[in-house]
C-alpha cells in the first residue's frame, strides 16, 4: 500500500452556522453534497474535492484538538487575506517559511482549530498599488519657443 495524497480532514463544531460561515466566507471554500449519515455536518469543498468535514455535536472535547495541531492549506491573494482576517477581527500570525521564502497565515476556526494558508514567496503581504495606466490619447506636441522676427545685428 503506498498514499497517494492527502483526501480531507474531519472536524467537530460546536455551531455549524459559525462554522460554515468562517469557512465560505474566511476561507472561500464552497458548502457541496454531504451523504445522509443521520447526524449533522456539513461538507467544504475545493473546486470539485470535498476537503473538509464537519461533524456537528453538542459540546466540544477537551482539549479540543488532542495531538493535532493544525491543517494547512494552499492559497492565493496574501494581502487581500490579511485584510480580510483584519476586518473580521480574526488574530493571526504572519511568517516567512524560513529556506523556502513561503509566507504563511495561522489563526483559528470558531472551533478553536487551528488554520495555516500557503502562500508563494512572490506574493507581498502589503496592498500592490496601482499604478496608472498610459493614456491612449497622443499629447499635444510640444510648444516651439518663440523667434523673435525682423530684428536683424549688423
Amino acid at each position: 500500500m503506498k498514499v497517494e495524497g492527502m483526501n480531507h480532514f474531519t472536524i467537530l463544531a460546536k455551531d455549524l452556522e459559525a462554522t460554515r460561515r468562517f469557512y465560505t466566507e474566511i476561507l472561500g471554500l464552497s458548502e457541496g453534497y454531504r451523504p445522509p449519515f443521520g447526524f449533522p455536518g456539513i461538507w467544504f469543498y475545493a473546486g470539485n474535492r470535498a476537503i473538509l468535514h464537519v461533524i456537528g455535536r453538542a459540546s466540544l472535547p477537551d482539549p479540543k484538538g488532542g495531538v493535532f495541531d493544525h491543517m494547512a492549506y494552499s492559497a492565493k491573494g496574501l494581502a487581500p487575506t490579511l485584510a480580510k482576517l483584519k476586518a473580521k477581527g480574526i488574530d493571526y500570525q504572519l511568517v516567512k517559511q524560513a529556506g523556502s521564502g513561503v509566507w504563511q497565515i495561522f489563526f483559528h476556526d470558531p472551533n478553536g482549530a487551528k488554520i495555516e494558508l500557503d502562500f508563494i514567496p512572490a506574493e507581498s503581504p502589503e496592498p500592490v498599488a496601482k499604478t496608472p495606466r498610459p493614456s491612449s490619447q497622443k499629447s499635444a506636441p510640444p510648444k516651439a519657443a518663440p523667434r523673435k522676427v525682423g530684428a536683424r545685428r549688423g
